[in-house]
């Protein structure tokens, strides 16, 4: 049984990503009573972000902050990565299955030799075995993974294990750590990205996405307006991207994000079965669709046969109108 579980966490902009909080909760599912130490690598400040893990239930924080670690690359994160895994030698290993996630630690886990379960999105422990579930054939059918011997190492789906509860109570060490990021044959000087305003897609609990039914990029603003009033992020289908009716950075499918949300708004989307793979697994589906044979109506719990540009603007407006009250 793991008694040292490593977690990598993930900042952005200055703030952690919530999937670094979930992959604590996680930590613990694999074994409660192990010493949880989380890592966090950025060229900024990491102080207030090494509180916060303690107050997500790590007991130990290290911290690495270099100039070369502002922008993430497979060899200067490797590079902190393998030297912190070296001097803890922990027994289990996690880490968020984000863009970030799936570059790295194929990668870690190649040069320490061992077998990676990848996108779990349940973690049980069982009679002192640990069971990790994950998605298979785009989401079609799930399986069970359980590691019987040497490091278990595991990527952890966003938005699918509940991080525990912030407690201010809890006390933790904090490790600065000095580690000379060098000799990078890459060095990125500027990332300009190209994503939807507001809140990340990946960790959204409501998500409201349009199709080819959506018709322009005019047509994506009333479902802006609708996330913006749920809290939610605007998602799309390929289709919709194809078209050019928005960025390539909104496309859910199996060639594009994969999600969890709470609630699942799909306007304008007929259900095709690679845009079904990235959002199926969402917790509640609403289809909104002129067409009442739209495949999307076979996987959605609430579905509305009606003119979305009809639809959505009666539903923001009533939604307005209900948190006013």
């Amino acid at each position: 049984m793991s008694d040292k579980i490593l977690v990598i966490g993930e900042s952005r902009d200055g703030a952690l990503r919530n999937v670094s909080f979930e992959s604590i909760a996680a930590a613990r599912k694999i074994n409660e009573s192990a010493e949880v130490v989380a890592l966090i690598l950025s060229d900024l400040d990491l102080d207030k972000q090494a509180q916060e893990m303690i107050y997500y239930g790590a007991d130990r924080v290290i911290t690495v902050q270099h100039e070369n670690l502002k922008n993430y690359t497979s060899e200067s994160f490797g590079q902190v990565v393998m030297e912190i895994i070296e001097e803890e030698s922990p027994d289990g290993i996690v880490m968020g299955h984000t863009a970030i996630g799936k570059d790295l630690t194929p990668k870690i886990a190649g040069r320490l030799e061992l077998g990676l379960i990848s996108d779990a999105t349940e973690v049980e422990n069982d009679d002192d075995q640990v069971v990790f579930t994950r998605p298979i054939y785009s989401g079609k059918a799930f399986e069970k993974k359980v590691i019987k011997e040497g490091i278990i190492f595991a990527t952890i789906r966003p938005n699918n294990i509940a991080s525990l509860e912030r407690d201010e109570s809890r006390t933790g060490e904090i490790e600065v750590k000095s580690i000379d990021v060098k000799d990078l044959r890459t060095i990125i000087k500027e990332v300009i990205r190209k994503q939807s305003e507001g809140v990340d897609m990946s960790e959204a609990s409501v998500v409201v996405a349009g199709g080819r039914g959506v018709k322009s990029e005019e047509g994506f603003k009333p479902l802006y307006e609708l996330a913006d009033v749920l809290g939610g992020a605007v998602g799309a289908s390929r289709g919709a991207c194809d078209a050019e009716y928005c960025d390539y950075s909104l496309q859910i499918g199996q060639t594009g994000k994969v999600i969890t949300p709470d609630l699942y708004i799909a306007v304008g989307i007929s259900g095709a079965i690679q845009h079904l793979a990235g959002m199926s697994n969402s917790k509640v589906i609403v289809a909104i669709n002129k067409d009442p044979e739209a495949n999307i109506f076979n996987i959605a719990d609430y579905g509305i046969v009606g003119d979305l540009f009809e639809v959505i603007p009666m539903l923001t407006e009533e939604l307005k109108q209900l948190q006013k009250s």
